[in-house]
């Protein structure tokens, strides 16, 4: 499925439930959202998209705690919970997605080129937060695989409300 298709389903789920989204996003630096607002109408479902490239910005614009960053560094599930629910409540939307990652080139033994860290906030939920190895793909590709895996994120998270 192309890239828009998978951006159009995700908002005609959301539009027939009523869920706006936001995004949290850091690696991806806005592709996400993006590639949901590149779709004619999507403005009835999608509320905003948070560009928090540096910890400063996490921190200011979604709350995230410093103390966090200081245990796990950025590129870590506790980060993408923490932008996710920031998301969420800053924005007052039904769902949000996160996504903290190392897109490349480098990385390091610890946290290598192309892990990515996701988390999708749902109002009344748990937030759900997983973290993929894409592998050193290189930037663009990491960067792409991100965005799809946040798509069909969203995607299961709006066919299966109940289940989250």
């Amino acid at each position: 499925m192309t890239q828009a298709a998978l951006a159009t389903e995700v908002l005609a789920l959301a539009r027939a439930q009523g869920v706006t989204i936001a995004t949290a996003e850091s690696c991806t630096g806005g592709l996400i959202i993006g590639a949901l607002t590149e779709i004619a109408g999507s403005s009835d479902v999608v509320d905003r998209g948070f560009i928090t490239y540096s910890n400063a910005a996490k921190i200011e614009m979604l709350g995230i705690l410093p103390a966090t960053l200081n245990a796990h560094g950025a590129v870590s599930e506790p980060i993408a919970r923490e932008m996710a629910e920031g998301a969420l409540m800053r924005a007052g939307v039904g769902l949000a997605i996160s996504v903290t990652g190392i897109a490349g080139p480098g990385g390091s033994e610890h946290k290598p080129e192309g892990r990515v860290c996701f988390g999708l906030a749902h109002t009344g939920k748990e937030c759900r937060v997983e973290t993929v190895e894409f592998g050193a793909l290189g930037r663009a590709h990491v960067r792409a695989a991100t965005v799809a895996h946040a798509l069909n994120l969203l995607k299961a998270a709006l066919v299966r409300p109940s289940q989250d």
